[in-house]
């Protein structure tokens, strides 16, 4: 059995993830969405936030699970039987990056075979970080993300506003 994690801070999740998501459920036969704590990003949604807003974005999707978990991929993937390690490529700049990634998880387990996926063009612009910087700016990323992640998005960054309004 072919079991493959997909890990991310995914915050928020956007039509790009779920493109890889799609496209990785139909090469393994388990795929783990796994919701990850990035130290460098101050998160909009908890961790539990993000698990339930992905379930219910990947709901029908048989073959596909949400985790989460703090400390090394690597270990998370041999806690669940994971020989393979999914990851979305844009640029080049994403390449190099996770290149790095993938000889360190190597290093620390010779087991891991990472996968690439190039982004789907329509999709190579995006990340999360640029989505929200977007929308804290009042622009419009609808076209982006699940329509309820945009509905929790603009309820969040009203919810800022309103507190740094209140804190003033």
């Amino acid at each position: 059995m072919k079991i493959a994690i997909f890990p991310g801070t995914f915050d928020p999740l956007t039509l790009g993830h779920i493109d890889l998501i799609k496209r990785g459920r139909a090469l393994f036969d388990q795929l783990a969405v796994a919701v990850m704590t990035n130290t460098s990003k101050t998160p909009l949604f908890t961790i539990q936030e993000r698990v339930e807003q992905i379930r219910e974005a990947t709901a029908g999707m048989d073959n596909v699970s949400v985790i989460t978990t703090s400390g090394l991929t690597v270990k998370l993937m041999n806690k669940i039987g994971a020989d393979y390690l999914m990851r979305g490529l844009r640029n080049t700049t994403d390449f190099q990056y996770e290149r790095d990634i993938a000889t360190m998880n190597k290093f620390l387990d010779h087991d891991v075979e990472t996968v690439f996926f190039l982004a789907d063009p329509q999709y190579q612009h995006l990340s999360s970080s640029l989505l929200k910087e977007v929308a804290i700016s009042g622009g419009d990323i609808s076209a982006y993300l699940p329509g309820k992640i945009n509905e929790a998005l603009e309820q969040r960054l009203k919810e800022r506003q309103l507190k740094r309004a209140t804190d003033d």
